[in-house]
């Protein structure tokens, strides 16, 4: 619970002294209208308040959705539902018109910017997560605006982010930024979906994203894009692992990131954790996919989950799937529990053969700086 001195406005600008790099993301539904294409309006609006956080010396990130709305009205191309090429081909379409209409806007404010395209394999892949880093922060050094959105024109559903929230939070979480924005079309997180319940009133601070506030995110998807309430609290539950605040704010409103840096009692404000998640771990827990499993006897989790130590081979039970030393693997316990992701130092032939050894060799199969626990209910 808040104390009862809690002061928001002061709050808020500790926070804006202490960021200098911040992601925004814009939700489809922020910047489209129904079947009409872009709101030049609204992004007008969010070009001219990004504008005036370069100025005050902050660096940003923009994560924009939009593509694929913009395709369906640009082919005026509005059945429902739609296949994944047909997605993948509204997404080839739109994204001009999308990156088109962001140069024309920040033009106005004399802002390059730069597309870059992300799947969820450019962050498994340690040598092009790198890589993609090391391109963001050469862009901000030069004063350009990344404007980053998913790459729906190739990603499959085995190598897509879940929606544009999950990737706003491995960007702000893999740039080390100091505030992730998320701007809605809804004004911030309620007790209850408002779309089912009207009565339902605002939460304006989470400290902890518990299963209670998670379902008050209800089922519905959001209006226009794949996420929802629910993939907004999952990137809050990721950023704030991280140590980085994240605040929802309506993203169709004037002046709306003045107005809550100004103290204004609008939005969702996340509350990060004082123990941070290393950004190592982060990378393992939040954007490695397992390519195996194994399974731990009840020694071998009580030394990795409380004790702080490395999985030994001798806790091993067993091994499922073919993969390299080096993989990702999915930690299970004896009741087949996933408790914990981690990098294997051996390959699935070599741990299959160690199981039938008589002698066990007290060797590590996860190094503890390899291994983060998972969240269990």
């Amino acid at each position: 619970m808040l104390s009862k001195d809690f002061d928001r406005k002061r709050f808020v600008e500790e926070v804006f002294a202490k960021s200098k790099r911040l992601v925004v993301k814009v939700g489809s539904a922020v910047l489209t209208k129904d079947d009409e294409g872009l709101n030049w309006e609204v992004l007008d609006q969010i070009a001219f308040e990004i504008s005036r956080l370069r100025q005050a010396g902050k660096q940003v990130l923009l994560i924009s959705s939009g593509a694929i709305a913009c395709g369906r009205s640009k082919l005026k191309l509005f059945k429902k539902p739609l296949s994944l090429s047909e997605k993948q081909a509204l997404a080839a379409c739109g994204q001009a018109d999308l990156i088109h209409a962001y140069e024309e806007v920040f033009k106005k404010y004399q802002t390059f910017v730069a597309q870059v395209l992300l799947t969820s394999q450019d962050l498994a892949e340690r040598e092009r997560y790198l890589n993609a880093r090391n391109t963001l922060n050469t862009l901000l050094k030069w004063g350009v605006l990344p404007i980053i959105n998913e790459n729906d024109t190739v990603a499959t559903e085995e190598i897509r982010f879940s929606d544009n929230d999950f990737l706003s939070a491995l960007v702000a979480g893999s740039m080390q930024a100091d505030l992730l924005i998320v701007l809605s079309d809804v004004s911030a997180l309620f007790e209850k979906d408002p779309r089912e319940d009207p009565s339902a009133k605002p939460i304006r601070y989470v400290e902890e994203i518990n299963e209670e506030v998670l379902a008050m995110a209800g089922s519905k998807p959001g209006r226009v894009g794949r996420g929802g309430m629910f993939s907004k609290l999952k990137a809050a539950q990721m950023v704030t692992s991280m140590g980085i605040p994240m605040v929802l704010l309506p993203g169709r409103e004037k002046l709306i990131l003045e107005r809550f840096f100004a103290g204004e009692e609008v939005g969702t404000i996340f509350f990060p954790k004082e123990r941070s998640l290393p950004l190592r771990k982060f990378w393992i827990k939040y954007i490695l996919k397992p390519e195996g499993r194994i399974t731990i006897d009840k020694g071998a989790e009580r030394a990795i989950l409380f004790e702080g130590k490395s999985l030994l081979l001798p806790g091993l039970k067993e091994v499922d799937g073919e993969f390299k030393k080096g993989a990702c693997l999915l930690v299970l316990n004896e009741e087949k529990v996933p408790i914990g992701k981690g990098l294997s130092n051996f390959s699935s032939e070599e741990l299959s053969r160690f199981l039938h050894e008589k002698e066990k060799q007290d060797k590590e199969l996860i190094h503890r700086d390899n291994f983060v626990p998972l969240d269990i209910p």
